[in-house]
């Protein structure tokens, strides 16, 4: 983050007054805007318990609503500050002005919630897509005429259209009642998503197991011989490519990874830096050694320990080398190929150290 800070800076530093600052805030606002789950703490058990006393819940929703707006308004205070310096280059705005931003974008904020919240009345999909693409489209031109310093009155028309979208679906919403399931399964993924960040720490036993077909990923696990003592690659292979959120950890650190690389120009820091989300990498991946812990079927297997543990250092020396080439191969793209070859050598000695000394005592652990 602060090296993003860093080179965000300078690249401001660059722009022309023609820069479209104004529609990328408009964007970027508006799609956090637009974007604005009500958080109702509901459980499960309470479709059965709390069902009967629906009409006496206005004042917890009420609540629910209010937490969420305030839970959000953090997140547009961030979000504000850092698009602040790019308004103040190309705008000639002056940084006192920012409270007074933030104030209105939270009142635009809350509207959106209020609308959500009465959409979720609806049970049909295609309303719910509806409504975020016109709220999303009201937004942009709304926070567009306020930060390329419109006149009030151009900005009036959007906000105006916004408040009626408010009261059509309060109308419409009328007769309806809540959806129970609906509400708690958001509630369950907003937690799950929760549990998932907080799992790259410690482990979460709440922490629901989700399972994804990657077809296009075949090919990879039938590069593996069926082979009694191969039984746990398969197994551990299909599970990384299939269960919880271990591909898609891989992809998104990668990814990221090789972007700060690219960008990056200091040589020992891209070293550092491939390595730092090589260890990130692996220490998320760990977890995956007790996948199936709690599955008595895996015990029965006719296989050695010794092959489970090959099986599983093997499926994570090679995720690590992998990471490594691409972290690599980022740098020969940018021209320097003996920087390269160091990332991709100390990347390789690093994935050897992690994978048969670090990773033997977080494992027994």
């Amino acid at each position: 983050m602060g090296t993003a800070a860093f080179y965000y800076q300078e690249w401001i530093d660059t722009l022309q007054p023609d820069f479209p600052a104004a529609w990328i805030i408009a964007l970027v606002l508006a799609a956090v805007l637009t974007y604005s789950p009500i958080q109702t703490f509901l459980t499960e058990a309470d479709k059965i318990f709390l069902l009967p006393l629906e009409t006496r819940l206005d004042e917890y929703f009420r609540k629910s609503i209010t937490f969420s707006l305030s839970m959000q308004s953090y997140l547009l205070l961030l979000i504000l500050a850092v698009l602040m310096p790019l308004h103040v280059k190309i705008h000639g705005a002056d940084f006192k002005s920012f409270f007074v931003l933030l104030i209105v974008l939270i009142l635009i904020k809350g509207i959106n919630i209020l609308i959500r919240w009465n959409v979720q009345y609806f049970i049909e999909k295609n309303v719910k897509l509806t409504d975020s693409f016109i709220r999303f489209t009201i937004n942009v031109v709304l926070l567009y005429f306020i930060f390329s310093g419109a006149q009030l009155i151009f900005a009036a028309v959007p906000a105006v259209a916004l408040i009626l979208l408010y009261f059509y679906y309060k109308k419409q919403a009328k007769d309806k009642g809540l959806k129970w399931e609906q509400l708690i399964e958001d509630e369950e993924r907003r937690m799950n998503a929760f549990y998932r960040v907080v799992n790259m720490f410690t482990d979460v036993p709440k922490l629901r197991d989700r399972t994804k077909r990657r077809k296009w990923l075949d090919w990879l696990v039938n590069i593996i011989p069926y082979k009694q003592d191969l039984t746990f690659s398969h197994l551990y292979l299909r599970t990384f490519a299939r269960s919880g959120d271990y591909f898609s950890l891989l992809v998104r650190l990668t990814l990221i990874g090789g972007a700060a690389l690219y960008f990056l120009s200091y040589g020992p820091g891209q070293i550092l830096l491939a390595l730092l989300f090589m260890y990130l990498t692996g220490f998320q991946l760990l977890p995956l050694w007790n996948h199936h812990q709690n599955k008595l079927w895996v015990s029965l297997y006719p296989v050695p320990e010794s092959a489970r543990k090959k099986s599983f250092t093997s499926l994570l020396l090679g995720i690590m080398i992998f990471q490594a080439a691409v972290f690599a191969g980022t740098v020969f793209v940018k021209g320097e190929l003996v920087l390269g070859a160091i990332v991709l050598a100390s990347g390789i000695a690093f994935s050897l150290f992690f994978v048969y000394f670090y990773s033997k005592g977080k494992l027994k652990s």
